[in-house]
């Protein structure tokens, strides 16, 4: 379970994180995120489970395996950070193993986690010496 101070709750809250952050899409669901350091308070964190996923037995099961996957994860993430997590019609036939994969890969394309810093929205990519991008692209 959340706590209370680390979960979205106001449509108005989700709408934001959603159209002014970045965002990472893998296989089974898509991340949003959006580092809001005013206030800095803890990292915050939403689901978005539609009935494209599946009945409300199979949404609210998704939603509980992402919640867990989400709060084992929340004390990597940089403070005043919101995330928006929005499972794809996959995600539910996913085990939990394979959600995790995909919420640890998308957070990676986000530059969040330990050691990394949040991407800020309209920020220019990482590029190398030879002015190619982190996946070997030219720019």
């Amino acid at each position: 379970m959340l706590p209370a101070a680390a979960r979205l709750r106001r449509s108005e809250d989700f709408r934001v994180v959603m159209r002014k952050g970045s965002r990472a899409g893998r296989r089974r669901l898509v991340v949003h995120a959006l580092n809001t350091a005013n206030p800095p308070g803890p990292a915050r964190a939403g689901f978005v489970v539609s009935k494209a996923v599946g009945n409300s037995v199979v949404r609210h099961r998704v939603t509980r395996r992402l919640r867990h996957l989400v709060a084992a994860r929340l004390g990597t993430l940089p403070p005043g950070s919101s995330l928006v997590i929005r499972a794809l019609p996959p995600a539910a036939t996913a085990t939990s193993m394979e959600l995790g994969s995909d919420l640890d890969a998308a957070f990676r394309r986000l530059g969040l986690g330990p050691g990394h810093r949040p991407v800020r929205p309209g920020a220019p990519r990482a590029t190398t010496a030879r002015g190619d991008d982190d996946n070997g692209s030219a720019v």
